[in-house]
């Protein structure tokens, strides 16, 4: 069981200086998190001047993928946690192993991911209330862009394993790099430029293949550089990494299906609202990914602190992520209204600004939940506890999926309504994470007398 007093050596910069070390270790991955979102944003804004269709497909092409991929995030946070504790433990011999295991299955759920995605394609456009125009482009889009599943989930437990180490320089510079490249592809292939044909929507999907493969083999070299990789694994190896990332990958895949559940929503309501809630949704992924940067560190931290058996300090880490995540919450949420004329004039068509406004609204006041809900997660990554995040999305998606279905679409402006109930959805996961932590409802990891029964 862990101990609830500290017993550090040698000592942590967070046990001397936790502010510091906290902010120091958030910024890259700050920078890191923000910068493929950014991306996204630049790649939806190239899009937005082809018009509302191909914008519209875009929205139906991303978020259906960014589902499918991010289904497999758990094989990144848990060799996260993992490679933490294990750091924390002072054996780096676990750490790679769980580092090589990771990407060995990171590079086969890829693969799958390309024999399931391309033969049905159209299938999925269509489930998406894709049609007509808007379906053709989301099919081209998504059947090149699948090419980059086994890259994006490599680079995605790369980072992870990295992070895990409190290496939280080279994922940026990885991460830099990466979408340099994106952003100078997509203004080649979106448009045709010189010898490089117009492809539109096709050639983003491209771009982002391209830039993903390189940041995955780069990835790779590293993680082999710092902790050495082995093929010895055993079945029960495979066996024990998937039943700890059994619960994320259903909290995953209900987090992704709700995000796809109100984009096919607001599909259906137009190809207005569709390209407003593509808009809004790139700036909330790209807000969610800034203040998922405080849950990065405060995972890799919490794990650090729990394999050194010293709860006190784990649970100093979560209180200290909680003020700064906070802060930055209130601070998005003002930007986002104040610079609202910005984003429509960037990202929003003409007939879509009337649908936009009020939904954006919605989005700027939910980001202080966000925040909560957020850094909340990361606690609990930290201690691995993985059952309990299942059942708070369980009941988060239960909350948002009614508060959708009761949506009228031939309102006045469904779409705002829709934002409300992402905005239940949002506040569900942060009342049900907070108080996991404090006062620490159930058996939480973060109560001292369970732990010292």
């Amino acid at each position: 069981p862990l101990s609830p007093m500290p017993s550090l050596k040698p000592i942590h910069p967070f046990t001397q200086k936790p502010h510091r070390t906290l902010i120091s270790l958030s910024i890259p991955v700050l920078i890191s998190m923000t910068a493929e979102p950014l991306t996204a944003l630049i790649d939806t804004a190239f899009v937005a001047s082809l018009g509302s269709v191909s914008l519209a497909a875009l929205g139906v092409g991303t978020t259906l993928l960014s589902s499918l991929f991010w289904v497999f995030n758990f094989l990144s946070i848990g060799a996260q946690t993992e490679v933490a504790q294990a750091d924390g433990e002072g054996h780096p011999e676990k750490a790679g192993g769980i580092a090589s295991l990771s990407l060995t299955m990171a590079a086969g759920f890829g693969l799958l991911l390309i024999l399931l995605i391309l033969p049905n394609a159209n299938w999925l456009a269509t489930l998406m209330g894709a049609s007509g125009d808007v379906g053709a482009e989301a099919v081209s889009y998504m059947q090149i862009r699948t090419y980059g599943a086994p890259a994006l989930l490599l680079m995605m437990v790369a980072f992870g394993v990295l992070r895990g180490l409190q290496d939280m320089r080279t994922p940026l510079w990885i991460a830099l790099g990466m979408n340099a490249l994106n952003i100078l592809l997509d203004w080649l292939l979106v448009f045709g430029i010189g010898v490089f044909p117009a492809m539109g929507v096709a050639g983003s999907a491209l771009a982002s293949t391209i830039s993903h493969w390189l940041g995955a083999l780069i990835g790779l070299l590293v993680v082999a550089t710092k902790l050495g990789l082995s093929f010895s694994f055993t079945f029960k190896d495979v066996k024990r990494l998937l039943s700890v990332g059994g619960d994320l990958f259903v909290r995953t895949g209900l987090l992704t299906f709700f995000l796809a559940y109100t984009t096919r929503a607001a599909t259906q309501i137009g190809a207005d609202a569709g390209a407003a809630h593509q808009a809004i949704r790139q700036v909330f992924i790209f807000t969610g990914l800034a203040l998922d940067a405080y849950a990065t560190t405060v995972q890799s931290l919490v794990g650090y602190f729990i394999g050194r058996d010293s709860l006190v300090w784990a649970k100093k880490v979560v209180s200290v992520g909680a003020k700064w995540s906070l802060g930055t919450g209130i601070i998005l949420g003002m930007l986002m209204w104040f610079g609202r004329e910005i984003v429509i004039d960037i990202l929003v068509p003409a007939s879509a600004i009337t649908v936009f406004i009020p939904a954006w609204a919605v989005s700027a006041l939910t980001q202080p939940i966000n925040s909560i809900a957020f850094l909340s997660d990361g606690a609990h990554w930290g201690t691995g506890d993985y059952r309990f995040l299942r059942n708070a999305m369980i009941a988060a998606v239960l909350v948002g999926i009614v508060g959708v279905s009761l949506v009228d679409l031939n309102s006045s402006n469904p779409l705002f309504w829709i934002w409300i109930a992402t905005a239940f959805w949002s506040s569900t996961r942060a009342v049900f994470g907070w108080l996991r932590v404090s006062p620490g409802i159930g058996n939480s990891p973060f109560r001292e007398q369970i732990l010292d029964n």
